[in-house]
């Protein structure tokens, strides 16, 4: 049984008449009758008394009428509902963000997306690049942001941001006045630290024992600003990207180039290797992919 035998039973049961009900769908009588009987066969009962000129339901044809109409309209729905997933009318999407990476490049591209398909909703999570990685890998989100490089063996990934990161220090530290510091030079600093989910949490101390020594981290916080904060506060020195210190208050703190060595953020967005993507996570990547790399971006 398919939805056509049921369609077509509909039309019979409407018409009181296979011709009538072939004329109406565009088929021959034959083939109404023959989708008739092979339901009919199907089921174990007549749905039509045909004993007389005008054809009726029978007992069983009336029971089966109401299910009938039931079972056409959730799958006219259906194809109606699928239709405008497909055209984007509808869905849903859900991102991973690091929170020092959402405001400095997410709300207009978000803006911009949603005024474009307003019935596609946009769930941001915000967590550190190392979880967002495992939730995209165990298909808890569909999307996310990470500092690359991520495993190749799992995620494909389209890069959108190449920065290094500064040296954040209180605008009377003793480096404040320098253009330039070296990652040693630091051997004796408090650190300010992001937490552990963050991918500079393994990155920024591996970078410090190249150069020659353990950091000591005082604090830890999931908040750019929060680090910033501290930093101007002469509690500690803070490790942060490029984009994130041209967001910070010159009076308050300074921001200083690392050297040797420099510490790169490369950031990409990220999905799951041959993974299901829904047609609104497809046309988010098609869409941010070319909003990112707009020249005033």
């Amino acid at each position: 049984m398919d939805v056509r035998h049921l369609q077509y039973f509909l039309e019979t049961a409407k018409r009181r008449s296979f011709t009538k009900a072939a004329e109406a769908l565009h088929v021959t009588q034959p083939t109404i009758s023959k989708m008739i009987r092979t339901l009919e066969e199907e089921l174990g009962v007549d749905l039509f008394d045909r004993s007389s000129r005008q054809i009726v339901l029978t007992d069983a044809g009336e029971a089966v009428l109401a299910q009938a109409q039931q079972i056409v309209r959730s799958v006219e729905q259906l194809s109606v509902q699928l239709g405008d997933v497909v055209s984007m009318r509808k869905g849903q999407i859900r991102i991973g963000l690091p929170p020092m990476i959402g405001a400095p490049f997410f709300p207009e591209l978000i803006a911009a997306f949603h005024r474009l398909y307003p019935g596609i909703g946009i769930r941001l999570i915000e967590e550190g690049g190392r979880t967002v990685e495992q939730e995209v890998e165990n298909g808890s989100l569909d999307l996310g942001v990470a500092v690359l490089p991520v495993d190749p063996l799992k995620f494909d990934q389209f890069s959108f941001v190449k920065e290094e990161l500064r040296l954040v220090v209180h605008k009377e530290h003793r480096l404040a006045n320098r253009k330039s510091v070296r990652l040693a030079e630091l051997s004796r600093e408090p650190f300010l630290m992001f937490q552990e989910d963050f991918t500079l949490y393994e990155r920024i101390p591996q970078a410090c024992i190249q150069a020659g020594f353990k950091p000591d981290i005082i604090y830890e916080s999931s908040q750019w600003d929060f680090l910033s904060a501290m930093a101007g506060a002469g509690l500690g020195v803070a490790l942060l990207p490029e984009t994130i210190c041209r967001r910070l208050d010159p009076a308050k703190v300074v921001d200083i180039t690392l050297v040797s060595p420099s510490i790169q953020w490369h950031l990409a967005m990220i999905w799951r290797k041959d993974g299901y993507l829904s047609f609104a996570a497809r046309e988010w990547l098609r869409f941010s992919r070319e909003w990112l790399f707009k020249p005033e971006c």
